[in-house]
């Protein structure tokens, strides 16, 4: 049986960018009210890694770059199918369901934090929207935030069940791979 090489995929920066937001995202999450300055440097902070990523999306590697991953719904609806059958063809980079994920979470993280802001500026007359939603409907906008954050919380729980269920698939440590940045190349 002949060893497989590795090979990087995942950069440095992608890599920091991705533990950096697991961290900021849990961090607001579990402040809410309690903490509230923490609550808002986090999400601060998640808000300023989706800047980087949007940016990283088109001059990071190869693996970052949405050029190379983005694919239409019904492409990522067939992926899952055949995961469902255990027959899913591997990749190297992020597979069709890992793209409409990271779409999804890129979305509903910048809905919590531009709701966020619209929570801080009308409850507290502080932040980047305060001058423009004022004191007015700070409710809604509290139900939209935490409507949000928990739909992101859903979503972080199905990324990392397929996370699992594609390092079980292809026999590969895929958590591994985004602390190290490597993977292995194509089964020989």
């Amino acid at each position: 049986m002949e060893s497989q090489e590795l090979i990087k995929v995942w950069d440095l920066p992608l890599r920091i960018f991705h533990w950096l937001l697991v961290t900021g995202f849990f961090v607001a999450y579990l402040t809410e009210d309690e903490l509230l300055s923490v609550h808002v440097w986090a999400g601060y902070l998640v808000f300023g890694l989706l800047l980087f990523r949007l940016v990283w999306g088109f001059i990071g590697n190869d693996y970052a770059r949405f050029s190379n991953f983005l694919c239409s719904p019904v492409k990522s609806i067939v992926y899952v199918k055949d995961v469902v059958a255990l027959k899913a063809n591997r990749y190297l980079g992020h597979n069709p369901a890992g793209a409409a994920m990271i779409i999804l979470l890129l979305v509903s993280l910048l809905m919590t934090s531009i709701t966020g802001f619209a929570v801080y500026g009308a409850d507290q007359g502080a932040g980047p929207l305060a001058n423009i939603v004022g004191s007015n409907n700070e409710k809604l906008w509290e139900e939209v935030h935490e409507f949000f954050a928990n739909f992101t919380l859903l979503l972080v729980f199905v990324h990392i069940a397929g996370v699992a269920v594609e390092s079980f698939i292809h026999r590969e440590n895929l958590a591994k791979a985004m602390w190290n940045g490597y993977k292995k190349t194509a089964d020989k």
